[in-house]
């Protein structure tokens, strides 16, 4: 069995005692909470060792089995590319965050909020306390820099996503409770990248196997990197992220598929990764992933639109590439394609041919009684190794990989106006594409408007479902566009014109949902409105 530094490795007395020092009482209000100084103050405390076990309930707080949402936990961050357009959800879910519906009470909008917030209080009491402690003080420090970088990463989402948001840095006191307001947007990442510029030093390059999971000077720095491309500060992301270059702790891995399976968990390309363990603290994406042939609950769709970004073997889009046939549209494409996708009468999962073809009757997956169904399945985090429940699955979950580093140095060196040549090319985007079982051919393209299309087209083909494509959509200003439109599914037809069982376009491909994402309004996400009925103090984001 694998060994990692994890809630799971906690024994489950503790566990139980870290989840009521942690998470304090269960009102609903993410402030209104039992002082959770009372329990720790009187058991806890006291050791390194106590530190220790502290540390490592910080970093599982929630998000094991079957809780709720929030931005480091597997389901909720492949929600994220749902909702920009990247896929559906079979009862919807993500889909309503930006198709016009999104409201104030919607239950999604406050399980981030709440389980976001769940996680920065276990920061701030780790933080409150750790000071008084004593032990080795470069030791101290590196803990530190650990939760105060993790504590920046759930702040930069929650202004990422809803705008301005209350900036709580320590325990709250019962009084201070239901009376916080929401700090601006700017001043949030201002706190954010001070947090991280002052934890990285602390933190060591590399960790042992048996620390997998726990946050470096790498994996500090690549948050960082996020906000400053975040607020399009493209000269200070390039040097940030050159320096986790420079550090020369990772590297493109040969095996793309596998990045995504249990076998790849200690890659040198994943900087880091929310960590899970079977029968101790798993999860259960398999169990949503799988289609029902397996045993699954083939939970989520896949738009054609994603499928179309692929490109043909010869690195040239299906637009301009005469090994692309329409009438056998998933031909001569990107490995990554196949890799990601699973496609009808053609994908084999454990010796079966996966049969979801819609219009159908035989194909076991086809799941036509929900007319979101594309006909694709993700296929990226399909397991085949894996023989076990498909609900007590313990994969690690990628937050951010080398590959997310060398396409945003090139993405902030192009931002920032510097000379792009072949050669930066070959040391950024021509590495992740040439990895062999990819194989891609190398970009030589240095106008900077025909790169900008292809780097933002390779960032979302190399990192679908993993929770970047709402990220890159905001900050490009594009969800507007993305997200009012039409949106399809498999090829039904060849025949479109003579076709008439399901409605199809001009190309044979199968009609799906559309998508009305309000301008205006639909940038951010409400604040819930049972915070709201709570703390009156909390004023509510425009159109809701």
């Amino acid at each position: 069995m694998k060994k990692i530094y994890s809630y799971a490795s906690i024994p489950k007395l503790f566990a139980v005692l870290l989840i009521m020092i942690f998470t304090g009482g269960c009102k609903k209000d993410f402030f209104d909470k039992q002082p959770l100084d009372a329990v720790s103050d009187a058991t806890f405390w006291k050791s390194e060792d106590d530190a220790m076990l502290a540390l490592t309930g910080v970093y599982g707080t929630g998000g094991a089995g079957w809780r709720g949402e929030d931005f480091w936990t597997p389901r909720a961050l492949l929600y994220l590319d749902l909702m920009a357009g990247n896929g559906s959800e079979k009862e919807l879910i993500p889909d309503k965050v930006t198709d016009g519906t999104n409201f104030s009470d919607y239950w999604l909008m406050r399980d981030y909020w709440a389980n976001t917030y769940q996680r920065i209080q276990s920061c701030n009491n780790f933080l409150d306390h750790i000071d008084g402690i004593s032990m080795d003080a470069p030791k101290k420090a590196a803990m530190i820099g650990e939760i105060r970088t993790l504590r920046a990463y759930h702040y930069f989402n929650l202004a990422l996503y809803y705008g301005d948001v209350p900036l709580i840095q320590h325990v709250p006191k019962v009084a201070e409770a239901n009376s916080v307001k929401r700090a601006p947007k700017a001043e949030v990442w201002a706190f954010v990248e001070k947090e991280l510029k002052e934890s990285y030093p602390a933190l060591p390059k590399t960790r042992p196997n048996g620390e997998n999971g726990r946050i470096t000077t790498g994996a500090s720095l690549a948050i960082l990197g996020r906000v400053q491309m975040a607020e399009k500060k493209w000269a200070e992301a390039a040097t940030t992220y050159k320096t986790i270059i420079d550090n020369n702790t990772y590297e493109i891995d040969p095996k793309y598929r596998e990045l995504f399976w249990e076998v790849g968990e200690f890659s040198k390309e994943i900087i880091l990764a929310s960590q899970y363990q079977q029968d101790v603290y798993s999860h259960v994406m398999l169990q949503y992933l799988v289609p029902e042939t397996w045993g699954g609950w083939h939970q989520f769709s896949v738009y054609n639109e994603l499928v179309k970004e692929f490109e043909c073997t010869d690195g040239r889009t299906i637009q301009q590439s005469p090994l692309y046939n329409p009438n056998t549209p998933y031909n001569n494409r990107d490995p990554r394609l196949d890799y990601t996708v699973m496609i009808s009468d053609r994908t084999t999962y454990k010796g079966q041919t996966y049969k979801a073809h819609p219009d159908s009757a035989s194909s076991p997956d086809r799941m036509s009684k929900y007319p979101v169904w594309s006909g694709y399945s993700i296929n990226k985090f399909m397991d085949p190794n894996f023989s076990a429940s498909i609900g007590n699955y313990g994969g690690n979950w990628n937050i951010v990989r080398y590959a997310e580093v060398l396409l945003s140095y090139l993405e902030s060196k192009l931002e920032a106006g510097a000379a792009i040549d072949q050669a930066l090319l070959d040391q950024t985007i021509n590495k992740v594409r040439s990895r062999a079982s990819v194989n891609m051919p190398p970009v030589t393209i240095t106008d900077p408007t025909q790169l900008r299309t292809l780097v933002r087209r390779e960032r979302r083909v190399e990192f679908a479902f993993e929770g970047l494509r709402y990220y890159d959509i905001q900050r490009w200003g594009i969800a507007t566009q993305e997200l009012n439109r039409q949106f399809t599914g498999m090829k039904l037809t060849t025949n479109p014109a003579g076709y008439t069982k399901y409605p199809v376009d001009n190309e044979g491909y199968y009609i799906m949902g559309k998508r009305n994402f309000k301008v205006g309004v639909n940038e951010l996400w409400p604040i819930p409105q049972s915070e709201r009925n709570i703390n009156p103090n909390l004023s509510q984001n425009s159109g809701y």
